[in-house]
């Protein structure tokens, strides 16, 4: 496994980190299994990973509450990473969707950020989080000044409660002013090799600016994995199904990806992987990525994620993927 910096934070994470959406399980998982859940953060950890991603909003604190039962006695050998501003408990905020009957708002106002990290604090059995992030920017009509959330973020951390603060899915300008409010150490976003719009921008950013970089979806929920063929259909409330999120899982595009990804055989030779290894390693070796997060429903998957953690590809192999790739064109 390769380590690197968490921005300015003097914290080191693994490349590969866990993501854990998927622990917190619900309707748009269509369902999880706990124990398996727990062999898989387990077996991460056992693989070299020590960065573990959730939030709050995983399930409704479920995500975090396993993840804290995982690493009671081993917490020292986590880099431990969650989220706030999605907010359930009342009209706070700014509404932001009805999932699993919660009516759930961003709310990044000092009084809810007050009692979210102590609600996360005691389901992840730790009295500091390493790397608190803001799920989602604020947005009208209660659009909290980035000013007064990272203001009570800088307390959370002068109160020892946190040791970095991050931020998820801003743009640029946003970037720009949470920077300049206090300590930003990184950013999360969505990146991968067939929606690269962030190399456009945030990427060059993050790198100018010695920001960590957190990519999700970069095995797009596991449609580069080359598992997910012709006759995958997914359960009408599950993610998956939403090819307004991700066009590429419509029917008509599916066979352009699996034709691409059957023509690197000789690579997933070449370098004796799997095609999701492959894939992850592409993904780390981008300019400004610092940091790759990949989704994990079993131990198996864990493992094999985190074998990608050590591998280098030749510059000339990222090319051609990255060629490969853009000749696919846009989705239908």
């Amino acid at each position: 496994m390769q380590y690197r910096a968490l921005g300015n934070s003097g914290i080191e994470a693994s490349v590969v980190g866990l993501g854990t959406w998927v622990t917190g399980g619900g309707a748009m998982w269509n369902g999880v299994d706990d124990a398996e859940s727990v062999r898989a953060i387990s077996a991460a950890l056992d693989h070299g990973i020590n960065l573990i991603d959730t939030a709050p909003a995983y399930g409704w604190g479920h995500s975090e509450s396993v993840i804290g039962e995982v690493i009671k006695g081993r917490r020292d050998k986590v880099v431990l990473a969650t989220k706030c501003g999605m907010w359930w408990d009342d009209a706070r905020g700014s509404f932001h969707f009805t999932f699993d009957g919660h009516d759930t708002y961003i709310s990044l106002r000092p009084d809810t950020l007050a009692i979210e990290i102590e609600n996360s604090l005691r389901r992840l059995g730790t009295d500091c989080i390493d790397l608190y992030q803001c799920h989602w920017p604020a947005k009208e009509p209660e659009n909290t000044p980035i000013a007064d959330t990272m203001a009570m973020l800088m307390k959370f951390k002068e109160q020892g409660k946190i040791r970095a603060i991050g931020v998820s899915n801003v743009s640029i300008e946003q970037l720009e002013e949470y920077s300049a409010h206090g300590d930003l150490a990184s950013d999360q976003f969505r990146y991968s090799l067939l929606f690269r719009a962030p190399e456009a921008d945030v990427l060059p950013w993050c790198a100018a600016h010695n920001t960590a970089t957190l990519t999700y979806m970069s095995l797009e929920q596991g449609l580069l994995t080359g598992k997910v063929g012709m006759d995958r259909v997914f359960d009408p409330n599950e993610f998956r199904s939403n090819e307004d999120w991700n066009a590429w899982f419509k029917l008509a595009n599916r066979p352009k990806v699996l034709v691409l990804l059957e023509g690197w055989k000789a690579l997933t030779e070449k370098y004796n992987c799997s095609l999701a290894q492959l894939v992850i390693a592409w993904t780390a070796a981008q300019a400004g990525v610092t940091h790759v997060l990949c989704g994990a429903r079993t131990a198996a998957q864990a493992e094999q994620n985190a074998a990608a953690g050590a591998l280098a590809l030749d510059a000339a192999d990222v090319a051609q993927m990255r060629n490969d790739a853009l000749s696919l064109g846009e989705p239908q």
